[in-house]
């Protein structure tokens, strides 16, 4: 241990089931190994206003079920700046903080990779976004649960769609990954799945239709990644309609956020969260916590950000085949 005597946690960027598994890791773990902790309010932005609150072992009892985050989350341009990063520096050191645990995804990792270079802090990165798209982890914190909600709504909907021989387009979060859509799709047994990482290559929506999805084949479920390339639901709606075919849309929105993370995500988030500490005891600094085949990796956050994590396409041809 090289003079770490002192770690801060820190939730940023969008919310995600599981981080106060994560928080609570953290915590205790700093705590076992004889650290003080303390945690930083609305991430980077409470770094420059010097919202940090120290932690003890009851601070995080009894927050494992919750979701959302109960340090809070917010967006901060001003840590986009030298200026606001200096600010963040100066209030870490009079804190007394040697080492820095941020949760969060590749915005977050962005803005810790940047600060860590320009003054040299240890920082170590836990991966804490629905949308599973941080290269160098098979997943991240929050998107089983998401999954989960996605196909017990999905369930739902197909009620609806069935009764009334309806032709539904359901949007879900995933704006640069179509992991949700795609996975989602599978689970609940929709027809097809519209993600960005297909669009780029063919027409989804021409090949479903080339592919048996009849006029004639009313009761149907689609899957729609919310992202510009994909054009959403509604994009996907208006191509329809065009086509002489009559849509509903509905769009699950932050509902696909919330709610208490599954037992994959808790035991994810404890994991991961005493590696992160375990790793900055080990004077490991700008990586990020993953796991890979069910085992613990480092990934430096260069790769994790930058990094395409690429869609199994097989699970592509499976949705497909099964949806005849």
């Amino acid at each position: 241990m090289y003079n770490m005597k002192c770690i801060g946690v820190l939730t940023s960027g969008g919310d995600a089931p599981g981080m106060n598994a994560a928080i609570r890791a953290v915590t205790r773990t700093a705590i076992f190994n004889n650290l003080q902790v303390k945690a930083i309010y609305r991430g980077y932005k409470g770094l420059i206003t010097n919202e940090i609150v120290p932690f003890q072992t009851e601070s995080v009892s009894n927050i494992i079920q919750h979701g959302g985050t109960i340090i809070k989350t917010a967006r901060c341009v001003e840590f986009r700046t030298p200026e606001g990063r200096k600010q963040a520096y100066d209030n870490l050191v009079k804190g007394g903080i040697d080492g820095l645990v941020v949760i969060g995804g590749d915005g977050t990792f962005t803005g810790a990779r940047i600060f860590a270079q320009e003054f040299n802090f240890p920082i170590v990165g836990i991966p804490g976004t629905i949308d599973n798209d941080l290269y160098g982890t098979d997943t991240t914190i929050g998107y089983d649960t998401a999954l989960n909600t996605i196909v017990e709504a999905v369930d739902k909907i197909r009620d609806t769609a069935s009764s009334h021989e309806r032709l539904f387009l359901v949007e879900v979060m995933g704006r640069d990954a179509g992991f949700l859509a795609l996975y989602g799709a599978l689970a609940s047994g929709a027809e097809a799945a519209i993600i960005p990482e297909i669009v780029t290559e063919v027409d989804q929506l021409e090949q479903l239709i080339q592919h048996g999805f009849r006029k004639s084949k009313n009761s149907s479920i689609v899957l729609v990644s919310e992202s510009e390339i994909t054009g959403g639901a509604m994009g996907i709606a208006n191509r329809l309609k065009e086509k002489g075919y009559n849509p509903h849309v509905t769009i699950l929105g932050h509902i696909q956020r919330g709610g208490s993370p599954t037992a994959n995500d808790r035991i994810l988030a404890s994991r991961i969260g005493v590696a992160a500490v375990d790793a900055l005891l080990d004077e490991q600094r700008s990586i990020m916590i993953g796991i890979v085949n069910n085992e613990i990796v480092h990934v430096p956050f260069n790769k994790a950000i930058k990094d395409e994590k690429p869609v199994d396409k097989y699970m592509f041809d499976v949705l497909r085949l099964l949806s005849i």
